[in-house]
């Protein structure tokens, strides 16, 4: 009887972790998805919104020329750059006439650049499909045609991909998972947001946007989003109550983006969004977003609290119940962590450093909450809706 209350204890802490990871399975590949494009293609147009992005943008368009889907094009809209940018994408391929390089008119009040460039693309494209896409991302031959596949299998409006996301550095393995396993517990696999009932529910990623011209057009595009720090939730939430099919399908061997290359850009690129973005994200409509910083702040602290505890009953500061409770919470954690290590093709040692992660996640949520829906994003200031 005297391990019963640890045991017990544990549940809040373990079931979470189990659940994320059940319903985390029940997802589909695009990997199921023929790439045999038929002889009646719909054309696409592959929109790049790039602003100074010098370090990804050639491995980007060369990527997607490469692809061997039969019908598309290739927008890239130079935002303003400084670095060279627009340069180094004709660059790529002079002679090719599929891709074309235009520059974004100088950024309307009230809009946000990447919505903006994003628009920009879409009046310059001609085709059936819009392809929306981030300059630093990496495409497989194979995406774009399974791609097209699986949203006419699928009857799907807006298709949009989670892909692999590319992890160089220390700083990059620590902190990214914990991120990408906050989203997975709050939405699950692809096949629960493709059920969902909720506009709440349904997500897309703002990496690859696959969607009919017709439903984008119907929706009012990117302009119905344009002061939305999160564009990409906001567009699939929007979809979603127009009445539209959003469909999420894993692309994990198809699609990789790098999206942060240092500890200051993940900072950066997180504290923008987790607040003024993820509180779109929470059910229960104003309410729900009233409650949304105390909810957000408290995760990482919640999952540090047995850290904590087992270290003070290490040390004879707390009683042999908290070392129960706390040493079966800590190695369940580490080998969830393992496993999600492993998933991402990382080495799972970094499973053990799971509270360091906790850690500067919190130190970014406690600075998303504090900015509020005031945005700073490469030299530009916003004010989200």
């Amino acid at each position: 009887m005297r391990l019963l209350v640890p045991l017990l204890c544990t549940v809040p802490w373990l079931l979470p972790l189990l659940v994320t990871v059940v319903r985390a399975r029940n997802s589909r590949s695009l990997d199921e998805v023929s790439p045999d494009t038929g002889d009646r293609s719909p054309s696409v147009s592959v929109i790049i919104p790039a602003r100074n992005e010098a370090r990804n943008i050639d491995r980007c368009v060369r990527s997607v020329l490469a692809s061997r889907y039969p019908a598309f094009e290739v927008v890239v809209v130079d935002d303003h750059s400084t670095d060279g940018t627009a340069d180094i994408a004709r660059a790529v391929a002079p002679d090719d006439s599929r891709l074309h390089v235009v520059a974004a008119p100088e950024l309307p009040a009230g809009w946000f650049g990447k919505q903006w460039a994003c628009r920009t693309g879409a009046a310059h494209a001609s085709g059936n499909l819009l392809l929306f896409t981030d300059a630093d991302t990496a495409h497989g031959p194979e995406l774009l045609p399974r791609a097209v596949n699986a949203m006419r299998e699928r009857g799907s409006d807006l298709l949009t991909i989670s892909g692999h996301q590319e992890t160089h550095s220390f700083w990059e393995r620590v902190l990214q998972p914990q991120v990408f396993a906050l989203l997975a517990a709050r939405y699950g696999g692809t096949e629960h947001v493709n059920a969902a009932r909720r506009a709440e529910d349904v997500i897309a990623n703002g990496q690859y946007i696959l969607t009919t011209r017709a439903a984008y057009d119907a929706i009012g595009g990117h302009d119905v989003v344009r002061d939305v720090v999160a564009e990409d939730l906001a567009l699939a939430q929007r979809y979603f109550r127009a009445g539209k099919r959003v469909t999420v399908v894993l692309a994990i061997a198809h699609l990789s983006t790098h999206m942060y290359a240092s500890l200051r850009e993940i900072v950066s690129g997180w504290r923008k969004n987790i607040f003024a973005g993820g509180r779109y994200a929470m059910p229960g409509g104003a309410v729900g977003r009233a409650v949304f910083p105390v909810a957000v702040a408290g995760m990482p602290l919640f999952n540090l609290a047995p850290v904590v505890a087992l270290a003070l009953a290490a040390a004879g500061v707390i009683g042999h119940g908290w070392l129960v409770w706390s040493a079966i919470v800590v190695a369940a954690t580490v080998v969830f962590w393992m496993g999600v290590y492993r998933f991402i093709g990382e080495p799972v040692w970094y499973a053990l450093l799971y509270p360091l992660g906790l850690a500067l996640l919190e130190y970014i949520v406690l600075g998303s909450v504090a900015r509020g829906n005031r945005v700073a994003w490469k030299e530009r200031s916003y004010l989200s809706r």
